[in-house]
């Protein structure tokens, strides 16, 4: 039985726990006192979220081979986990400013250090969860796990014969001819040359998204790099080149607003400020058939532990309203809001599902802030002494112990205190001896 109020679930967020039905919450919060298995059951459920099967069935399964599975998906950027402390802030979830030492020419006069903006967990996380994954890498799109989304400008703006024939011949081309087949070892001061080589040859990777830019604010392709780069020299200009498989051609969209309103530049090769979540939902949009059901968007599980330790108001800011259901993106009402530090539009993407866990011995639920109560469902983790049923230690049973012990602290302090079965579990079922018993009293229960 669980004795959260109405209040602390939005209607949006249903279907949730123990009722074993698959419509997950976007938004859960597993909360109870030490030992109940809080962090354990996050991974079943995000095992759960992601293959779309109720709880319930995942929960019946060996724990083993979920935790193999969930390891997997973590691998293949499925899963994101952090604990909250503290020091915890804004800056580390969605995005803040740090100092970095730009250039080698800079790191040897050791005087000059420029700012950047800096992605946070959390955006870095939503901004990569439009990409399809199957077998570890983007199935049929070639897509890959962590994707780059770079600007191409193919000759110049406008039509021109170098994008007529790139689009032709799935490739993309781009000039610093003077230089030689090989970029230099090292550039003139100030030479614009060397940010755009560094990243058409090594900053640029397989599996990367390319938009060709056709004027300052829109694009007329998209495409994945497919090749590491080439030298032709039967071209007259625009000799270096990289293969790339052109999704779509021919098209005229305007990306000013998801480019975090900032109009594209003269570089030819740089890195946007669109996300990887925005661009596929842009050619999801303008040619749905490459989406099928084998090329599928997956869930994916963001997991924060000890959520209750952070100050959360302050490292959500606006995430607070931007995670409900109904404001993501690609649901009825979707919202996106302007970060303070990069402009850009940003917007919780509709497969990204949050699992915070929360340890009431620590902080009550009711005190946390009810903005954030609204907008989770929780789900209480109660102690299992079922689970401890058939260890017995020296004539006693372990599971009765339990029970019995919980019940006294509930009536004696209160049930936000009572002892989790996992203090108990492992340890003796290895050693079911009374010194062991002894020790967890010891060394743990007793502290508690």
């Amino acid at each position: 039985a669980s004795a959260v109020s109405d209040e602390v679930s939005a209607p949006a967020n249903t279907a949730v726990g123990n009722s074993g039905s698959y419509r997950m919450a976007k938004n859960l919060i597993l909360y109870g006192t030490p030992g109940t298995g809080k962090t354990y059951s996050s991974m079943q459920y995000a095992v759960a979220i992601i293959e779309e099967k109720p709880f319930n069935d995942v929960k019946a399964e060996d724990y083993n081979a979920v935790f193999t599975r969930y390891l997997k998906y973590k691998e293949d950027g499925l899963v994101a986990f952090t604990t909250f402390h503290q020091s915890f802030g804004y800056e580390e979830f969605i995005e803040g400013i740090r100092p970095v030492v730009s250039s080698e020419d800079k790191a040897e006069s050791g005087r000059e250090i420029e700012y950047e903006v800096h992605d946070g967990i959390f955006k870095a996380f939503c901004d990569k969860a439009g990409t399809p994954i199957g077998s570890g890498a983007g199935v049929d799109l070639g897509i890959g796990k962590s994707p780059t989304v770079w600007k191409v400008s193919l000759e110049g703006t406008g039509d021109n014969p170098t994008r007529t024939e790139c689009f032709a011949n799935n490739h993309i081309r781009i000039g610093y001819d003077s230089y030689g087949e090989t970029p230099p070892d090292s550039y003139e001061k100030g030479d614009n040359g060397r940010n755009i080589l560094n990243a058409f040859y090594y900053k640029m990777q397989i599996g990367d998204i390319v938009l060709s830019c056709y004027s300052n604010k829109t694009i007329d392709a998209i495409g994945v790099i497919t090749g590491e780069p080439e030298w032709h020299d039967e071209y007259p200009q625009y000799k270096r080149l990289r293969k790339v498989k052109w999704f779509v051609t021919g098209i005229n969209e305007d990306i000013y607003e998801l480019n975090s309103e900032k109009l594209m530049m003269q570089p030819s090769v740089y890195k946007l400020s669109i996300s990887v979540s925005d661009t596929l939902q842009l050619l999801k949009e303008i040619k749905p058939s490459l989406f099928t059901q084998k090329v599928k968007i997956p869930n994916r599980v963001f997991i924060i532990d000890e959520i209750n330790r952070g100050n959360i108001s302050k490292i959500f800011g606006e995430l607070i309203t931007l995670i409900e259901p109904t404001k993501r993106i690609g649901a009825s009402e979707q919202l996106r809001a302007s970060l303070p530090y990069s402009g850009q539009k940003f917007g919780v993407p509709d497969n990204v599902y949050i699992i915070g866990t929360m340890n009431t011995a620590d902080r009550s639920i009711a005190r946390i802030d009810a903005t954030l109560r609204r907008r989770f469902s929780f789900v209480e983790m109660l102690p299992e002494s079922v689970i401890l049923k058939d260890i017995l230690v020296d004539g006693i049973d372990i599971a009765e112990m339990l029970d019995t012990l919980n019940k006294r602290i509930t009536v004696l302090l209160d049930r936000e205190h009572t002892i989790g079965h996992s203090y108990f579990l492992q340890p003796l079922k290895a050693d079911p001896s009374i010194e062991r018993l002894a020790v967890i009293f010891e060394n743990e229960i007793i502290p508690l």
